[in-house]
C-alpha cells in the first residue's frame, strides 16, 4: 500500500510514528467510533486517546480542530483558539463535505491533520499532551497513526487549547 500524504509528511519530517490499519466497514459513517471499536480494541488503547480530525469553516476560512473521538467539539473554543491564526473569525461552523475533501485532498472518513494538500491553521485539544501517544487517521478510511503528541502538534503547527466537551 503507497504511502498516504500524512506519512509521507511524517517521514520527510523525520517524525518517530507507527501505521495502524484495520478493516473499514463500507457501511459505517462514524468513522472516529469505528476506529475506537476496532483499532482501539485490538490494541487496548483508550478511546481517549484517539482523535478525530474535524475540518471547520471561520466565516470562510477553513480550520482544523483535533478532539478525542469520545468528546465533541465546542466551535465557540476552537474559534477563539484559532483567533491568531484566522483574524477576524468569531465564530465556527462545521465546514462542507466539499470544501473538506478540495482543500485538505482527503476524504470524510480519511482526513488527516498531518500533509494536507492545503496546510490548515490547526488546534488540537489540550487532552492530547495527557498521552506518550496519540492516535489519528492516516489519511485513508481504515489506517491510523501513531505519535507523540508533541510530534503532531510540531508537524501541524498546531495550537494547543480546551476546544472538547
Amino acid at each position: 500500500m503507497a504511502a498516504t500524504p500524512a506519512v509521507a509528511a511524517l517521514e520527510r519530517a523525520g517524525v518517530s510514528h507507527d501505521v495502524h490499519r484495520y478493516r473499514h466497514d463500507a457501511r459505517s459513517d462514524s468513522y472516529g467510533e469505528e476506529a475506537v471499536a476496532v483499532l482501539g480494541r485490538a490494541l487496548g488503547v483508550d478511546p481517549a486517546q484517539i482523535f478525530k480530525t474535524l475540518v471547520i469553516d471561520l466565516a470562510g476560512t477553513l480550520a482544523v480542530a483535533v478532539v478525542p473521538v469520545p468528546r465533541k467539539l465546542s466551535l465557540k473554543a476552537a474559534a477563539a483558539a484559532l483567533s491568531e491564526a484566522v483574524p477576524g473569525a468569531s465564530k465556527a461552523q462545521m465546514a462542507d463535505a466539499k470544501a473538506v475533501t478540495r482543500s485538505t485532498g482527503y476524504v470524510l472518513g480519511g482526513v488527516s491533520p498531518i500533509g494536507q494538500k492545503t496546510a490548515l491553521a490547526t488546534v488540537v485539544d489540550s487532552s492530547a499532551l495527557q498521552w506518550p501517544r496519540v492516535y489519528c487517521s492516516a489519511g485513508r478510511r481504515g489506517l491510523e497513526v501513531s505519535l507523540a503528541p508533541t510530534d503532531l502538534v510540531a508537524v501541524t503547527g498546531a495550537v494547543v487549547a480546551d476546544i472538547a466537551v
